[in-house]
């Protein structure tokens, strides 16, 4: 798996791509507050403690034991302030790495509200390719949308992704099964 320690991209607006830290439990959580209305559409409902920092805690600690493991890896999107030091703004996470004939996994992301349209989730879905081509040596990344999403859309696009389905009641979004444009990225030829 990748040493987490040489993993550090510069993007737009100071923000940084890095991998997430087992003392990210409070940032993340101010974060998932922060963005809980402009995540809803967009993701599977939450429990009403999901941005605490102790619930934060433990889903960090089981995305890092699935790094570990060589089966995902889990990344933030920080930038710099003056009262905290620095604060997390988004995440991206490649998950469900299969090797062997496969060499494929997903991709998953969301970026703060107050970020969107700054090209900073683009430059991050583009160092991410990179990262699985070169680093993890896959051969696919997969990535999904609701139709709708098409802000998202743009972003996979941007990156080189293509459009290759519809999956129909593919994933529990915000309390009901949804539809799901898939994409994918081959990277290596």
């Amino acid at each position: 798996m990748l040493a987490s320690t040489s993993l550090r991209v510069s993007l737009p607006d100071g923000v940084v791509l890095r991998p997430l830290a087992s003392d990210d439990a409070a940032s993340l959580a101010v974060a998932y507050a922060r963005n809980a209305e402009h995540l809803a559409p967009w993701e599977p409902a939450r429990p009403d403690d999901f941005a605490t920092e102790g619930v934060q805690r433990l889903r960090i600690a089981g995305l890092l034991a699935v790094a570990d493991a060589g089966t995902a890896l889990p990344l933030v999107l920080a930038r710099p302030t003056p009262a905290s030091g620095e604060e997390i703004v988004g995440t991206l996470t490649i998950s469900g790495i299969t090797r062997g004939p496969f060499e494929s996994a997903d991709l998953g992301y969301w970026t703060d509200r107050a970020l969107q349209g700054r090209g900073i989730m683009s430059a991050a879905v583009g160092a991410v390719v990179g990262i699985a081509r070169d680093d993890l040596a896959l051969h696919r990344l997969q990535a999904s949308t609701l139709p709708e999403n098409e802000r998202s859309q743009r972003v996979l696009a941007r990156a080189g992704f293509e459009r290759f389905g519809l999956a129909r009641d593919y994933l529990r979004i915000a309390g009901r099964w949804r539809d799901h444009v898939l994409f994918q990225r081959i990277l290596h030829d």
